[in-house]
């Protein structure tokens, strides 16, 4: 008789146990529930563009815009533009105005953060395509996202073996897939 209490005790302390592991692993975890926001959508720049374009006027465009972008944005050059003026990689801010010259004007100029900045044209210009086999450090330096020591690392790289397209500028330590998106349609090899 004995042994059957001892059975009986051991079952009924099983059960005990089974059930508190039960209760504890069903329970709901403690604490408060995370809230994921969507990100944040970019507020766009707003430009102002005038001079021999086919609609001037205050635009939206992306953030990260290019002057050519809201030459576009304006119905691009008319037919008495001095296009060969204007730098159309430039990156603009909000704020900026952009003149566009006609056919006969000297200089153009941007107006950033509230004055403006004559530019006139010079031979230090940078003209893109820039060619990534040859052009020096300075020129380099002019395509988005490439300072000093990624220009120096373009030229060593180019110094061992010369660029044969323009995609082989990602095996550049520091150039990878982000920043070829933004220069691959200003560089070239030369060809």
């Amino acid at each position: 008789m004995k042994e059957k209490w001892w059975i009986l005790a051991v079952g009924i302390l099983f059960g005990l146990l089974s059930a508190g592991l039960v209760i504890l692993v069903s329970r709901p975890p403690r604490g408060r529930s995370i809230i994921l926001r969507p990100p944040p959508t970019p507020v766009p720049i707003v430009v102002d563009i005038d001079g021999a374009v086919h609609h001037p006027g205050i635009y939206s465009l992306p953030l990260n815009s290019r002057v050519r972008d809201a030459v576009n944005a304006a119905g691009g050059f008319s037919a008495d533009a001095n296009s060969d003026l204007i730098n159309a990689a430039a990156l603009l801010e909000d704020g900026d105005h952009i003149h566009v010259p006609s056919k006969g004007e000297e200089q153009h100029h941007i107006q950033g953060g509230g004055e403006d900045v004559h530019i006139q044209p010079t031979s230090t210009e940078v003209i893109f395509p820039i060619n990534i086999n040859i052009d020096d450090q300075k020129t380099l330096e002019a395509l988005p996202g490439i300072g000093p020591v990624t220009a120096e690392k373009i030229i060593a790289c180019r110094q061992e073996r010369l660029f044969s397209t323009i995609e082989e500028i990602q095996r550049v330590p520091g150039i990878g897939p982000a920043t070829y998106e933004k220069i691959k349609g200003l560089i070239s090899v030369g060809k």
